[in-house]
Order: structure tokens, then sequence, then C-alpha cells
């Protein structure tokens, strides 16, 4: 019998010790999901919701000159992608394809290929079919207006050149 009652003891001593040490797990997995979730919110990549484009002029890859001005009149789907950008070629199809669905068609978008000419050659040759496309090196002035500090950044533009939306995949931003 004193056998059997140090046995109940013990397992229910290991018992209590399991449940503080579960407790103990699960307040940290919450810490940590916590702390993913702030690093997945980050820094914005792209001028956010509301703020105005800056002034700016390029030329696009078919010799038409853009500003600013550009936006005017229609609203505007806007990518930036840079070459050597993982997340770029990912996210790069569905942009061509809200690209492709648009009322106002190739007018009415935009693409920004930051790096240089032969770098960027493959993305030019998917993007022209479906967007006015600018090539510029990084902090060129297209980029600067944006105020993009990361790639692939993409907005919906409105015609009074305040961004309606934006971030770094076409979801949410009802192009």
């Amino acid at each position: 019998m004193p056998f059997l009652i140090a046995l109940v003891v013990l397992v229910g001593v290991l018992c209590a010790v399991d449940l503080v040490l579960s407790v103990g797990i699960i307040r940290r997995l919450r810490e940590h999901s916590e702390a993913l979730s702030a690093l997945g919110r980050g820094p914005a990549v792209m001028a956010p919701a509301g703020s105005p484009v800056g002034p700016f002029t390029a030329v696009t890859t078919d010799g038409e000159t853009v500003s600013d001005d550009a936006f005017s009149g229609t609203s505007t789907l806007v990518g930036v992608f840079s070459p050597g950008c993982p997340a770029c070629a990912e996210r790069m199809p569905s942009f061509v394809e809200a690209a492709k669905n648009r009322a106002g068609g190739r007018a009415s978008v935009l693409a920004v290929l930051a790096g240089r000419e032969e770098e960027v050659a493959a993305e030019r040759a998917a993007l022209e079919p479906v967007a006015r496309v600018v090539i510029e090196t990084s902090g060129g002035g297209l980029t600067r207006a944006l105020s993009v500090n990361g790639f692939p950044a993409f907005a919906l533009v409105d015609a009074s050149r305040t961004v309606v939306a934006s971030g770094t995949s076409m979801d949410g931003l009802g192009a």
C-alpha cells in the first residue's frame, strides 16, 4: 500500500511539472508569434495610402515622356521591380495579369524596373505588352516620387495623384 501511494504522488508531481512547462511553452510561443507579426508589418516599401505622388519626369522604353501628370485623368496601377529579386520574379505574373485586365489598358499601367538596361531585359519583355515601362537606377526620379524603399512594390494611384493602396503584393490593391 505505501508503494501505491508513493507511485500516485509521483505521477501527480510529474503531471504538475508537465502542466507548468506546458504553460511556459505556450506563453513563449505567444511572445514569438507577436514578434513575428511585428516583423511582418515592418516599414512600408512604398508611399502608404493617402500619400501624394511626388513630382517626376521619366522616359519609357517606347520613348514616351511620363511625368506626375501621367496620373491625372484615370487611376494608374504601378509596379516597381528589381533584377535578381526572387520576390519580384514571383509576383510579376500577378501584376501582368492585373495589368491585362485593367479597363484603361496599357495606358493605365506603369512599370518601373530599377536597374541597368541589360539587367532587366527579361522583365522588360514581359511587361512591355501590358504596361508603359520605365527603366531607371534604384533611387531614380520615379522611385523617389513614390517613396520606394523595397522591392517589389505595387500601388494604385488615383487621378488626383494620391496613392489609394500600396504594398508588396497585388493582394488588397483592388486593381
